[in-house]
């Protein structure tokens, strides 16, 4: 099968061009020889690739700069959906042709993955297969942070950094749907007005304008005293300004660093104003509580059903194309998610 094969560290996005398995620069290569991952035990399934997501953590994970530092060679990728190609003897939930999503912590970036069917979430009728590998990673980090951490009310104000990413925009979409004042921000003419497309109450151009004065302004005009949750998966020196804007009790989410820089959180104004500061590592409640992360993709799959959140692809790329992909995340291009789409028609027939 074909798979994108990390081989060594470094910057995915150096080569600017398709790559093959004769990349020598390139930290990544399209391997065409992987095997075929055969079903390990009597309750596994395997599933056919249809697309994988490309989140920021896996762009850090092939510079060598996340936390979970996998051995090389390794197959990147995280959450993923596709059509169930084959099941052990035990499984029951499932069969062959169903469409599912999923996560896992690598390997999602080829064309066939082994998971247990517990781990696998079938995709409701309705719901576009594509969009479904969009959705585990960054709507469930949103979904646990806002309903499950934060617990956001109807009428308490977000305020959402990096508001147009893939984690931005799912932030944005939850709360609305928890009935939030959603404040937004984010850079460029496009990105502002595809966030008030959504309905966001107020958004914030930070390339123009001041996020403090914009935001206070917005404030004052609805008679709101504060911002009550901040969603923040940016750091750097926006964080550091977005605390003015925090009311007594407010509650902080720290989701990522996608500046580069880890902000300060100055521990006795938390004390006076009685903040509460969460650090949210998604992918560590398969661990530690897998079953809130097990409600909480199930809950936003009926969302999808529904209606009430729409997945936003900007960017869709091959394999090949991998490096033009995670460029896209780097320079920020991105109004939603970018993801990478498996064509199984061409290529291999998994064999039992």
């Amino acid at each position: 099968m074909e798979a994108l094969v990390c081989k060594k560290l470094g910057d995915p996005t150096a080569l600017k061009s398709s790559i093959s398995e004769a990349d020598n620069d390139s930290p990544i290569i399209l391997s065409k020889t992987q095997p075929i991952p055969q079903l390990t035990t009597p309750t596994s399934v395997r599933v056919r690739v249809k697309a994988t997501s490309l989140n920021y953590a896996n762009y850090l994970q092939i510079l060598g700069k996340y936390q979970e530092k996998p051995p090389l060679p390794f197959i990147p990728g995280s959450d993923y959906s596709g059509i169930v190609d084959a099941v052990g003897p035990g499984v029951s939930l499932l069969k062959v042709g169903d469409r599912v999503c999923s996560f896992a912590t690598l390997g999602s970036f080829a064309e066939f993955l082994v998971a247990e069917q517990d781990e696998l979430f079938k995709v409701p009728d309705g719901c576009d297969l594509v969009a479904a590998g969009a959705l585990p990673v960054a709507f469930g980090t949103s979904h646990v942070a806002l309903v499950h951490r934060a617990q956001l009310t109807s009428g308490q104000v977000l305020l959402v950094l990096g508001a147009a990413g893939g984690v931005g925009l799912s932030a944005v979409q939850i709360g609305k749907v928890c009935g939030a004042v959603v404040i937004a921000v984010a850079r460029g003419d496009e990105k502002v007005q595809f966030l008030k497309s959504l309905g966001v109450d107020h958004v914030v151009d930070s390339s123009k304008e001041s996020v403090i004065s914009s935001v206070k302004d917005f404030l004052k005009a609805r008679k709101l005293k504060g911002v009550d949750v901040l969603y923040d998966p940016v750091g750097g020196k926006l964080t550091k300004e977005s605390m003015k804007l925090l009311n007594w009790g407010a509650q902080i989410l720290v989701i990522g660093f996608a500046s580069g820089e880890v902000p300060l959180i100055p521990a006795n104004i938390a004390l006076v104003k009685n903040w509460t500061v969460h650090g949210l590592y998604w992918g560590s409640y398969r661990i530690h509580r897998p079953v809130v992360l097990e409600d909480s993709i199930r809950e936003l799959l009926s969302w999808v059903a529904k209606g009430w959140i729409t997945i936003c692809i900007s960017h869709t790329y091959s394999l090949s194309e991998a490096s033009l992909a995670f460029a896209a995340i780097k320079d920020r291009k991105a109004i939603g998610k970018v993801m990478i789409a498996i064509d199984n028609e061409r290529s291999v027939k998994s064999k039992l």
